[in-house]
């Protein structure tokens, strides 16, 4: 399997995380890719260059404003003249009967969700280079590749139409699946990621075009909390194009087996032609955030469990954050697939 990869992500370096009311430095680093890249070598995949798109398939899922915010954010704040190192939001408004502001400290609150987001010099360039990675990746698809892995960084399944969140700027997995749309009339989207992809469902969950699936920690104990619960299954054309499947803490392999075994089911009842894996590594059992406990030869068996479905395949590079098997866990995912295939 080729995979897609481009050094420009190294621009995007939060430092800014807040946890429980405790500031500390984010688990979104630049590391991430190193080691994913140790695992890429590890499995001989071929690394390829992304192609640069421009705001074309960027716009088909986000909103003009929210793009236009991205690209000019650094330069508004940094011409406040007392401001800090990152952007970091004190307001979050719920816009409710709301008017969207001018003010760059306003735009900041309208277009985060939390505070998991800070953006910095390089934020937006290494956005647009995760997104053409991933764009490349549908684009090789389309092209005739069976499956390419896209190395994304940052990540992107906690964004939203116009709105940041939880480390994520850019949805890569919703921007290759609309790419996939221009010849596949329907696209599944599956999610593996330990957190529920917020952002994902929401731009798809009145849409019947594209079926999404979330296999995540519950919500009611993990991030995001207020989305990703299994009653949530769309609404007006896209209702029952949404399926969440949360999980215990703790889950180990053979209970997440089971529920990609649901998944499954359900995506072969919606007959896709394609396929987006939104890829996290973040279930593991060795990840900081310690919502799931997937071992390494349980992510194998995820990756021959997504080969299964034997449809053109984009697997895009979600969560999964420093431990010492975080290479070998994509190592075993895309050789499980490869093996299955």
């Amino acid at each position: 399997m080729k995979a897609v990869y481009s050094d420009l992500h190294r621009s995007h370096d939060p430092q800014f995380f807040l946890v429980r009311g405790v500031v500390q430095r984010t688990t979104e680093q630049p590391e991430r890719a190193d080691r994913l890249l140790a695992g890429l070598k590890a499995g001989k995949h071929t690394l390829i260059e992304p192609t640069k798109f421009g705001q074309g398939p960027r716009a088909r899922v986000h909103s003009p404003e929210y793009l236009s915010f991205l690209a000019e954010a650094w330069d508004e704040w940094s011409a406040l003249g007392n401001a800090g190192p990152e952007m970091i939001a004190n307001m979050h408004p719920v816009r409710n009967a709301g008017t969207y502001p001018s003010h760059i400290v306003g735009k900041l609150g309208w277009h985060t969700v939390d505070t998991g987001c800070p953006i910095g010099p390089g934020t937006w360039a290494g956005a647009c280079a995760s997104s053409d990675v991933a764009v490349t990746a549908a684009q090789m698809v389309l092209d005739g590749e069976d499956a390419v892995y896209a190395l994304c960084r940052p990540p992107g399944h906690h964004a939203y139409r116009d709105l940041a969140g939880g480390f994520c700027f850019l949805n890569n997995s919703a921007i290759a699946a609309e790419h996939l749309r221009q010849r596949h009339e329907r696209v599944a989207i599956l999610d593996v990621d330990v957190h529920h992809g917020n952002g994902t469902q929401g731009i798809f969950y009145e849409r019947a075009d594209v079926f999404t699936v979330s296999i995540h920690a519950d919500p009611s104990f993990f991030y995001p909390f207020v989305w990703g619960y299994a009653h949530e299954r769309g609404a007006r054309g896209g209702l029952g194009t949404n399926l969440n499947i949360p999980l215990a803490k703790g889950t180990g392999d053979d209970d997440y087996m089971k529920a990609l075994a649901a998944a499954e089911r359900a995506i072969r009842s919606f007959a896709p032609t394609a396929l987006v894996v939104a890829l996290g590594l973040d279930a593991s059992e060795k990840d900081p955030l310690a919502g799931l406990a997937v071992t390494t030869d349980g992510f194998r068996r995820i990756g021959e469990g997504l080969a299964r479905f034997g449809l053109p395949t984009v697997l895009v590079q979600e969560g999964g954050y420093l431990s010492d098997i975080l290479g070998a866990n994509l190592t075993a995912v895309l050789g499980g697939f490869e093996a299955a295939r």
